[in-house]
Protein backbone atom coordinates (compact mmCIF):
# COMPACT_ATOMS: atom_id res chain seq x y z
CA UNK A 1 0.00 0.00 0.00
CA UNK A 2 3.14 2.58 0.95
CA UNK A 3 4.72 1.58 -2.66
CA UNK A 4 1.09 2.60 -4.37
CA UNK A 5 0.99 5.67 -2.59
CA UNK A 6 4.70 6.12 -3.56
CA UNK A 7 3.83 5.55 -7.13
CA UNK A 8 0.89 7.81 -7.52
CA UNK A 9 2.78 10.66 -5.60
CA UNK A 10 5.29 10.50 -8.53
CA UNK A 11 2.94 10.15 -10.68
CA UNK A 12 1.16 13.65 -10.01
CA UNK A 13 4.36 15.22 -9.35
CA UNK A 14 5.20 14.00 -12.70
CA UNK A 15 1.80 15.33 -14.31
CA UNK A 16 2.32 18.56 -12.42
CA UNK A 17 5.79 19.28 -13.38
CA UNK A 18 4.97 18.79 -16.94
CA UNK A 19 1.84 21.00 -16.74
CA UNK A 20 4.21 23.89 -15.27
CA UNK A 21 6.87 23.18 -17.70
CA UNK A 22 4.05 23.61 -20.91
CA UNK A 23 2.94 27.32 -19.09
CA UNK A 24 5.96 28.11 -18.82
CA UNK A 25 6.88 27.52 -22.67
CA UNK A 26 4.16 28.52 -23.71
CA UNK A 27 4.11 31.90 -22.00
CA UNK A 28 7.81 32.47 -23.00
CA UNK A 29 7.14 31.80 -26.77
CA UNK A 30 4.69 34.31 -26.74
CA UNK A 31 6.69 37.26 -24.91
CA UNK A 32 9.56 35.92 -27.46
CA UNK A 33 7.76 36.11 -31.20
CA UNK A 34 10.48 37.91 -32.14
CA UNK A 35 13.34 35.74 -30.88
CA UNK A 36 12.87 32.77 -33.50
CA UNK A 37 16.32 31.09 -32.51
CA UNK A 38 15.91 31.35 -28.51
CA UNK A 39 12.16 30.19 -29.17
CA UNK A 40 13.81 27.34 -31.13
CA UNK A 41 16.11 26.21 -28.65
CA UNK A 42 13.59 27.03 -25.98
CA UNK A 43 10.89 23.83 -27.38
CA UNK A 44 14.16 21.58 -27.58
CA UNK A 45 14.96 21.84 -24.03
CA UNK A 46 11.23 22.30 -23.53
CA UNK A 47 11.32 18.43 -25.17
CA UNK A 48 14.28 17.61 -22.97
CA UNK A 49 12.67 18.15 -19.37
CA UNK A 50 9.33 16.63 -20.80
CA UNK A 51 11.33 13.35 -21.76
CA UNK A 52 13.06 13.25 -18.99
CA UNK A 53 10.04 13.94 -16.30
CA UNK A 54 8.31 11.51 -18.06
CA UNK A 55 11.02 8.76 -18.31
CA UNK A 56 11.62 8.81 -14.13
CA UNK A 57 7.87 8.84 -13.68
CA UNK A 58 7.94 5.79 -15.85
CA UNK A 59 11.49 4.31 -13.88
CA UNK A 60 9.65 5.25 -10.56
CA UNK A 61 6.74 3.40 -11.28
CA UNK A 62 8.29 0.18 -12.50
CA UNK A 63 11.04 0.05 -9.91
CA UNK A 64 7.76 -0.10 -6.74
CA UNK A 65 6.18 -2.85 -8.78
CA UNK A 66 9.64 -4.48 -8.94
CA UNK A 67 10.14 -4.16 -5.38
CA UNK A 68 6.20 -5.74 -5.10
CA UNK A 69 6.99 -8.21 -7.15
CA UNK A 70 10.27 -9.22 -4.93
CA UNK A 71 8.44 -8.91 -1.29
CA UNK A 72 5.69 -11.13 -3.11
CA UNK A 73 8.80 -14.06 -4.42
CA UNK A 74 10.04 -13.40 -0.73
CA UNK A 75 7.16 -14.24 1.00
CA UNK A 76 6.32 -17.17 -0.87
CA UNK A 77 9.54 -19.10 -1.23
CA UNK A 78 10.21 -18.29 2.67
CA UNK A 79 6.54 -20.19 3.00
CA UNK A 80 7.44 -22.87 1.04
CA UNK A 81 10.51 -23.47 2.87
CA UNK A 82 9.63 -22.82 6.35
CA UNK A 83 5.84 -24.85 5.73
CA UNK A 84 7.57 -28.50 4.77
CA UNK A 85 10.42 -27.75 7.56
CA UNK A 86 7.65 -27.48 10.26
CA UNK A 87 5.68 -30.03 8.82
CA UNK A 88 9.13 -32.58 9.49
CA UNK A 89 10.25 -31.28 12.56
CA UNK A 90 6.78 -31.78 13.69
CA UNK A 91 6.31 -35.85 12.96
CA UNK A 92 9.83 -36.22 13.72
CA UNK A 93 8.70 -35.18 17.15
CA UNK A 94 5.99 -36.96 17.53
CA UNK A 95 8.53 -40.09 16.50
CA UNK A 96 10.53 -39.67 19.30
CA UNK A 97 7.72 -39.25 21.58
CA UNK A 98 5.56 -41.11 21.20
CA UNK A 99 4.97 -44.98 20.76
CA UNK A 100 3.45 -45.45 17.17
CA UNK A 101 1.94 -48.61 15.51
CA UNK A 102 4.12 -49.80 12.51
CA UNK A 103 1.22 -48.31 10.27
CA UNK A 104 1.62 -44.88 11.75
CA UNK A 105 5.14 -44.68 11.33
CA UNK A 106 5.10 -45.86 7.74
CA UNK A 107 2.33 -43.28 7.51
CA UNK A 108 4.57 -40.64 8.92
CA UNK A 109 7.58 -41.33 6.97
CA UNK A 110 5.35 -41.33 3.97
CA UNK A 111 4.06 -38.20 4.89
CA UNK A 112 7.61 -36.43 5.40
CA UNK A 113 9.01 -37.72 2.12
CA UNK A 114 6.27 -36.11 0.46
CA UNK A 115 7.32 -32.94 2.22
CA UNK A 116 11.07 -33.10 1.68
CA UNK A 117 10.06 -33.43 -2.00
CA UNK A 118 8.36 -30.42 -1.76
CA UNK A 119 11.16 -28.56 -0.06
CA UNK A 120 13.20 -29.84 -2.79
CA UNK A 121 11.51 -28.93 -5.54
CA UNK A 122 11.33 -25.34 -4.19
CA UNK A 123 14.94 -24.91 -3.37
CA UNK A 124 15.97 -26.55 -7.19
CA UNK A 125 13.51 -24.41 -9.56
CA UNK A 126 14.98 -21.13 -7.26
CA UNK A 127 18.08 -22.67 -9.24
CA UNK A 128 17.08 -23.19 -12.01
CA UNK A 129 15.76 -19.92 -12.16
CA UNK A 130 19.10 -18.34 -10.88
CA UNK A 131 20.55 -20.06 -13.80
CA UNK A 132 18.31 -19.43 -16.84
CA UNK A 133 19.45 -15.74 -16.02
CA UNK A 134 23.00 -16.27 -17.39
CA UNK A 135 21.82 -17.46 -20.12
CA UNK A 136 24.03 -20.84 -19.98
CA UNK A 137 24.28 -23.13 -23.10
CA UNK A 138 22.92 -26.16 -22.65
CA UNK A 139 24.20 -29.16 -20.49
CA UNK A 140 23.38 -31.90 -22.85
CA UNK A 141 22.45 -31.75 -26.51
CA UNK A 142 20.67 -35.61 -27.21
CA UNK A 143 18.49 -36.32 -29.65
CA UNK A 144 15.00 -36.92 -27.64
CA UNK A 145 11.98 -38.60 -28.34
CA UNK A 146 9.69 -35.56 -27.35
CA UNK A 147 6.75 -38.39 -25.81
CA UNK A 148 9.49 -39.57 -23.30
CA UNK A 149 10.04 -36.31 -21.17
CA UNK A 150 6.39 -35.62 -21.11
CA UNK A 151 5.45 -39.07 -20.30
CA UNK A 152 7.86 -38.93 -17.10
CA UNK A 153 6.64 -35.48 -15.82
CA UNK A 154 2.62 -36.86 -16.49
CA UNK A 155 3.67 -39.94 -14.37
CA UNK A 156 5.63 -37.58 -11.72
CA UNK A 157 2.61 -35.71 -11.75
CA UNK A 158 -0.03 -38.04 -11.60
CA UNK A 159 2.28 -39.08 -8.22
CA UNK A 160 2.00 -36.04 -6.91
CA UNK A 161 -1.25 -35.10 -6.73
CA UNK A 162 -2.74 -39.10 -6.63
CA UNK A 163 -4.43 -38.22 -9.82
CA UNK A 164 -6.25 -41.27 -11.67
CA UNK A 165 -4.49 -42.88 -14.62
CA UNK A 166 -6.36 -40.79 -16.90
CA UNK A 167 -6.70 -37.83 -15.74
CA UNK A 168 -3.42 -36.55 -17.96
CA UNK A 169 -4.18 -37.61 -21.67
CA UNK A 170 -1.50 -37.85 -23.93
CA UNK A 171 -2.07 -37.97 -27.57
CA UNK A 172 1.12 -39.54 -29.72
CA UNK A 173 1.50 -39.21 -33.18
CA UNK A 174 1.55 -42.69 -35.50
CA UNK A 175 5.45 -41.68 -35.29
CA UNK A 176 7.61 -40.90 -32.98
CA UNK A 177 8.76 -36.93 -32.92
CA UNK A 178 12.26 -35.96 -32.23
CA UNK A 179 14.15 -33.13 -30.85
CA UNK A 180 17.58 -32.22 -29.74
CA UNK A 181 17.98 -31.08 -26.59
CA UNK A 182 18.79 -32.02 -22.49
CA UNK A 183 16.32 -34.39 -21.49
CA UNK A 184 16.38 -33.33 -18.00
CA UNK A 185 15.38 -29.95 -18.64
CA UNK A 186 12.91 -30.79 -21.35
CA UNK A 187 11.44 -32.67 -18.80
CA UNK A 188 11.01 -29.83 -16.19
CA UNK A 189 9.11 -27.92 -18.90
CA UNK A 190 6.49 -30.53 -18.82
CA UNK A 191 6.30 -30.59 -15.27
CA UNK A 192 6.03 -27.28 -14.40
CA UNK A 193 2.90 -27.12 -17.32
CA UNK A 194 1.24 -30.17 -15.62
CA UNK A 195 1.72 -28.91 -12.26
CA UNK A 196 0.23 -25.50 -13.13
CA UNK A 197 -2.47 -27.28 -15.33
CA UNK A 198 -3.50 -29.35 -11.67
CA UNK A 199 -2.70 -26.70 -9.23
CA UNK A 200 -5.20 -23.93 -11.37
CA UNK A 201 -8.06 -26.66 -11.88
CA UNK A 202 -9.76 -26.43 -8.30
CA UNK A 203 -13.19 -28.69 -9.78
CA UNK A 204 -11.52 -30.36 -13.10
CA UNK A 205 -8.31 -32.02 -12.59
CA UNK A 206 -7.75 -33.00 -16.02
CA UNK A 207 -5.20 -32.08 -18.56
CA UNK A 208 -4.98 -32.83 -22.53
CA UNK A 209 -1.49 -33.17 -23.95
CA UNK A 210 -1.39 -33.54 -27.63
CA UNK A 211 1.98 -33.70 -29.42
CA UNK A 212 2.06 -33.28 -33.39
CA UNK A 213 4.74 -32.51 -36.20
CA UNK A 214 4.51 -28.91 -37.79
CA UNK A 215 5.30 -26.66 -40.17
CA UNK A 216 6.02 -29.49 -43.00
CA UNK A 217 7.86 -31.32 -39.91
CA UNK A 218 10.16 -29.26 -38.91
CA UNK A 219 8.70 -27.95 -35.87
CA UNK A 220 7.62 -30.00 -33.33
CA UNK A 221 4.03 -28.77 -30.65
CA UNK A 222 3.33 -29.92 -27.63
CA UNK A 223 -0.16 -28.64 -26.84
CA UNK A 224 -1.12 -28.46 -23.00
CA UNK A 225 -4.84 -27.69 -21.93
CA UNK A 226 -6.35 -27.59 -18.90
CA UNK A 227 -9.70 -27.08 -17.70
CA UNK A 228 -8.93 -24.57 -15.06
CA UNK A 229 -9.67 -20.78 -13.60
CA UNK A 230 -8.18 -19.78 -17.29
CA UNK A 231 -6.62 -16.01 -18.26
CA UNK A 232 -7.63 -12.53 -18.91
CA UNK A 233 -6.07 -11.50 -22.33
CA UNK A 234 -3.93 -8.90 -20.34
CA UNK A 235 -2.01 -11.81 -18.48
CA UNK A 236 -1.41 -14.08 -21.34
CA UNK A 237 2.30 -12.48 -21.42
CA UNK A 238 2.10 -11.51 -17.98
CA UNK A 239 2.57 -15.02 -17.11
CA UNK A 240 6.31 -15.65 -18.06
CA UNK A 241 7.55 -12.89 -16.03
CA UNK A 242 9.75 -13.69 -13.19
CA UNK A 243 7.53 -13.75 -10.02
CA UNK A 244 4.38 -12.46 -11.70
CA UNK A 245 1.32 -14.45 -10.36
CA UNK A 246 -2.16 -14.63 -11.64
CA UNK A 247 -4.39 -12.01 -10.19
CA UNK A 248 -7.13 -13.79 -10.04
CA UNK A 249 -9.16 -14.02 -6.61
CA UNK A 250 -9.57 -17.55 -6.63
CA UNK A 251 -5.45 -18.39 -7.27
CA UNK A 252 -4.39 -16.40 -4.01
CA UNK A 253 -4.88 -19.13 -2.01
CA UNK A 254 -2.53 -21.35 -4.53
CA UNK A 255 1.31 -21.10 -3.15
CA UNK A 256 4.20 -20.75 -5.89
CA UNK A 257 7.59 -19.00 -6.11
CA UNK A 258 6.42 -17.30 -9.41
CA UNK A 259 9.19 -18.84 -11.52
CA UNK A 260 7.86 -21.78 -12.58
CA UNK A 261 6.24 -20.55 -16.31
CA UNK A 262 9.46 -17.92 -16.24
CA UNK A 263 11.76 -21.00 -16.21
CA UNK A 264 9.88 -22.96 -18.52
CA UNK A 265 9.98 -20.17 -21.21
CA UNK A 266 13.52 -19.65 -20.17
CA UNK A 267 14.30 -23.76 -20.77
CA UNK A 268 12.20 -23.40 -23.89
CA UNK A 269 13.93 -20.55 -25.50
CA UNK A 270 17.16 -21.73 -25.08
CA UNK A 271 16.26 -24.84 -26.97
CA UNK A 272 15.55 -22.70 -29.60
CA UNK A 273 11.67 -22.88 -28.89
CA UNK A 274 8.76 -20.98 -28.06
CA UNK A 275 5.79 -21.16 -25.70
CA UNK A 276 2.29 -18.82 -26.11
CA UNK A 277 -0.63 -19.47 -23.74
CA UNK A 278 -4.04 -19.00 -24.94
CA UNK A 279 -7.21 -18.84 -23.10
CA UNK A 280 -10.99 -17.99 -24.18
CA UNK A 281 -11.10 -16.09 -20.23
CA UNK A 282 -11.79 -16.24 -16.60
CA UNK A 283 -13.46 -19.89 -15.99
CA UNK A 284 -12.59 -21.10 -19.36
CA UNK A 285 -9.39 -23.04 -18.76
CA UNK A 286 -5.92 -22.71 -20.49
CA UNK A 287 -4.04 -23.86 -23.22
CA UNK A 288 -0.15 -23.57 -23.29
CA UNK A 289 1.29 -24.29 -27.03
CA UNK A 290 5.04 -24.92 -26.62
CA UNK A 291 6.94 -25.05 -30.45
CA UNK A 292 10.86 -27.10 -30.66
CA UNK A 293 12.79 -27.22 -33.51
CA UNK A 294 12.44 -30.92 -34.97
CA UNK A 295 16.00 -32.54 -34.67
CA UNK A 296 17.53 -33.29 -38.03
CA UNK A 297 16.95 -36.60 -39.50
CA UNK A 298 19.27 -39.05 -39.65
Amino acid sequence: MQRRKSAIFFLVLGISLSALAVALNVGWIILNLREVVMMILGIIFFALIITGLILNTIFLIREIRRNEQHDAFLNAVTHELKTPIASIRLYLETLRSRELTPEQRAEFYDIMLKDSDRLLLTVEEVLEASRARTNAELAARERIDISVPIAEAAEAITKRYALGQGDIRITRPAEPLFITGDPAEIETVFLNLFDNAIKYSPEERRVAVRIRSASGGKKVDVIVRDQGIGLDASELKRIFRRFYRVSDKRAKAIKGTGLGLYLVRSIVKKHGGRIRAQSKGEGRGTTMLVRFPAAETK
